[in-house]
């Protein structure tokens, strides 16, 4: 193993000896920052436009197709070529731009919405745009944004400068699925790629490395078939799948007394029946099976299978599972991280205006929040591995990071306290605070991508900590097989019962300025 990571970090290191990249003294290449962070400032008007859009849509995982369209008409008409319906998702696509032989970096972060989490931005309380509508509840709709602006400011210098190298955009399609990065990975899009930055929402603007707090998963659904007959007349003839259902759910309920307290499940039943007459022939329930180490998944994967085989066995149903999505625990690049803290701490935290914090704290009050400061106003500390390993939410970005040295960019565009998944979440993410957050993360990233373009001996340090450290007692082993197929039925329905509603609400930057001036909101609106 040792032999193959040495050869493959020579194979790293040839490849950049190869770049031509013109040698800069320090101050040159902090002279050409300041450039691009002035650059993505003057872009902000781009970015509101791009958060607001993507807010308006309100889409579910595999159903960004409004989002899709919008986003890479916006890449392409800057010269960006689209590989589209990667990996057999049809709202998922890979942007490339180059600009000659040099370093390959990629610009991720997801763009899905969630259920049921309707809301009307900048009103601190619940108010529905359309009830029971999905909504931007974890603020995925300010991350590509973030990266586009990043890249457009990015793709001005190095045209100018004769700066070469290539970004590559691309979007965590279905992330609250957890149900594209594995797939991603599996078909090989990220063999090209020398370093992947990822975006993602948070209150602060932060970075950390090595294993990350929190889970990896394996998202499984079981579908149990037996034989419809007469719930009255005679049930007797009839074998029940919703019993096999409900009894793998009740032993699996018994197995959580036994479960280490790193370890985390729920499940939702997708199909129960048709009707309480009819004795249900097909019924399926659907688990997350979370750990803090793909050992540990893998190993209650294998514990559920036997409950659900017992469950069919008690039934005499039949039982089948299918893999609906996977996250690795996550693991991020030690190199990068430090790096681009320095560029953190030369940014800084936006200047939230009097109005930014009086909706916050509002919203902070209205869920009844410990926390009650408003939006953060110091940064935190680099983030470093922890020596007591925590449970918590799960991310597929954890696939990418272990396929290519990948850091996670968390960046101000919500308010503290909230917890998540949640109309709350959404009352943020069409107002000035996402705004100011973007342009924030956006600078970040402009600037720790111009650092990898003109100093490489840092590409060729985190690959050494890649292949050195990371990969030293792991080995990425992907959940998946290569005949699974994504689940993109997923939410089809959902979409399809909610879409023409929202369609009204389509954000329309031609005729209004910001989507708050088009829902005429005033900012911030507060109970009285």
């Amino acid at each position: 193993m040792k032999n193959i990571l040495l050869a493959f970090g020579i194979l790293v290191l040839s490849s950049q000896l190869s770049w031509s990249q013109k040698k800069r003294s320090a101050k040159e290449i902090e002279k050409l920052k300041s450039e691009v962070a002035a650059v993505v400032a003057s872009q902000e008007k781009q970015t509101q436009v791009m958060i607001d859009k993507i807010f308006s849509f309100a889409e579910l995982g595999f159903q960004e197709y409004e989002s899709y369209t919008y986003l890479t008409n916006i890449l392409r008409k800057n010269g960006f070529e689209i590989d589209s319906a990667v990996s057999g998702i049809p709202t998922a696509w890979f942007a490339k731009w180059s600009n000659g032989n040099g370093p390959v970096i990629a610009l991720g972060s997801d763009v899905d919405c969630i259920p049921k989490a309707s809301q009307y931005p900048g009103v601190a309380y619940h108010k529905p745009m359309v009830d029971g509508a999905p909504g931007h509840g974890e603020g995925h709709n300010s991350g590509i944004p973030l990266n586009i602006t990043a890249a457009l400011a990015l793709q001005q210098l190095m045209e100018r400068e004769s700066i070469t190298g290539t970004l590559v955009i691309w979007p965590g399609i279905a992330e609250e699925l957890v149900a594209a990065k594995a797939w991603y990975t599996r078909d090989g899009l990220f063999k090209d790629i020398d370093i992947c930055i990822f975006t993602h929402v948070s209150s602060n603007l932060e970075v950390s490395w090595g294993q990350a707090q929190g889970t990896g998963l394996i998202s499984v659904e079981y579908t149990f078939e037996g034989e419809a007959a007469h719930s009255a007349g005679s049930p007797w003839r009839g074998r029940s799948a919703l019993d096999a259902a409900e009894l793998m759910n009740v032993g699996w309920n018994y197995k959580r007394e036994h479960l280490h307290p790193l370890k985390r499940s729920h499940s939702i039943f997708t199909d129960a029946g048709d009707q309480p007459n009819v004795v249900p022939s097909k019924a399926s329930i659907w688990y997350y099976f979370r750990d803090v180490t793909y050992e540990g998944i893998m190993e209650m994967y294998n514990e559920a299978n036997k409950v659900a085989e017992g469950a069919a066995l008690m039934t005499n149903t039949d039982v089948k599972s299918k893999i609906l999505g996977t996250a690795w625990p996550r693991h991020f690049n030690k190199v990068i991280a430090e790096n681009m803290y320095e560029n953190i701490k030369k940014v800084g935290l936006p200047t939230w205006s009097e109005a930014d914090q009086q909706l916050a704290k509002a919203v902070q009050r209205e869920v009844k929040s410990k926390d009650t400061t408003g939006l953060s106003s110091e940064l935190k500390p680099l983030g470093i591995p922890s020596e007591e390993i925590k449970s918590g939410g799960s991310d597929d970005i954890g696939d990418v990071s272990w396929t290519v040295p990948t850091v996670t960019l968390r960046f101000p565009s919500n308010i503290p306290g909230l917890q998540g998944h949640h109309w709350s979440n959404a009352i943020a993410m069409a107002t000035p605070i996402a705004h100011k957050g973007a342009t924030a993360g956006a600078k970040v990233v402009a600037m720790t991508v111009m650092d990898l373009f003109l100093k490489p001996e840092l590409i060729t340090k985190a690959w050494d900590y890649f292949t050195t450290v990371q990969l030293k007692e792991t080995k990425y082993q992907p959940m998946i097989s290569t005949s699974d197929a994504p689940p993109t039925y997923l939410n089809t329905d959902i979409q399809k019962q909610f879409r023409p509603q929202l369609e009204k609400l389509y954000y329309d930057e031609t005729k209004y300025d910001t989507y708050l001036q088009q829902l005429d909101i005033a900012y911030p609106t507060l109970r009285d």
